[in-house]
């Protein structure tokens, strides 16, 4: 009776370690680390989610749909930002550039899902500068606007910053999750990183309360 016993107690004590073990901890340096130093934002009074990415990446392509539908339901604090970037890679920086001529053009959430599908679904070279731009007049893109834009010191620009910021932000592979500057998502499966992102939405959102009442 009493080998019984133990064998069940043992057996529930198995199992509540089994749970236990599977359950991820919200630790630093498992679900995320700080960034050091801490980056600046652009508004103070949002809470600023960067993904670096780039359509170049398979990974990207299939994080793409569930960080616009898990974007589309945050709350007005929270504001989301996509920084494509090219790990000096000149194939890369086509691409980059095409994310900021589409920005130009207003395109760009219109075609984003048709960009990441014409390249890893469809094996179109996007990479190319010519197949490039006969595929965004294809969709409907404006020749003129886009081919200004495109090679505009504007679009350079902004591709240029977000290496900057990729170098920042010691981005080593994509995609990447930054939140307020301060922190960043850990490697994990990619519907695993939202969750921990609003986690430390949470927490950033409960650090600015405690300071503004600090103020007071």
């Amino acid at each position: 009776m009493k080998d019984s016993r133990r064998s069940f107690v043992g057996s529930v004590f198995a199992l509540v370690l089994g749970l236990t073990v599977a359950i991820p901890s919200f630790a630093q340096g498992a679900a995320f680390t700080p960034v050091n130093p801490a980056q600046p934002t652009e508004d103070p009074a949002k809470i600023e989610v960067l993904e670096f990415f780039s359509y170049g990446c398979p990974h990207c392509a299939d994080f793409n749909p569930l960080l616009t539908a898990w974007a589309a339901k945050l709350p007005a604090d929270v504001v989301v930002k996509k920084v494509p970037i090219t790990f000096g890679r000149a194939a890369w920086a086509n691409i980059a550039k095409l994310y900021y001529a589409l920005e130009v053009t207003g395109d760009l959430h219109r075609l984003e899902a048709d960009v990441f599908r014409a390249i890893h679904g469809e094996r179109i070279s996007l990479f190319d500068e010519k197949v490039l731009n006969e595929w965004v007049v294809k969709k409907g893109v404006d020749a003129k606007k886009f081919g200004e834009a495109f090679n505009s010191f504007g679009v350079m620009s902004k591709v240029k910053r977000g290496d900057q910021m990729a170098a920042a932000y010691k981005i080593q592979g994509v995609p990447a999750l930054a939140v307020d500057g301060k922190f960043m998502v850990g490697d994990m499966a990619l519907s695993e990183k939202l969750v921990v992102a609003d986690k430390l939405i949470a927490k950033v959102r409960s650090e600015k309360v405690g300071k503004g009442a600090g103020k007071k």
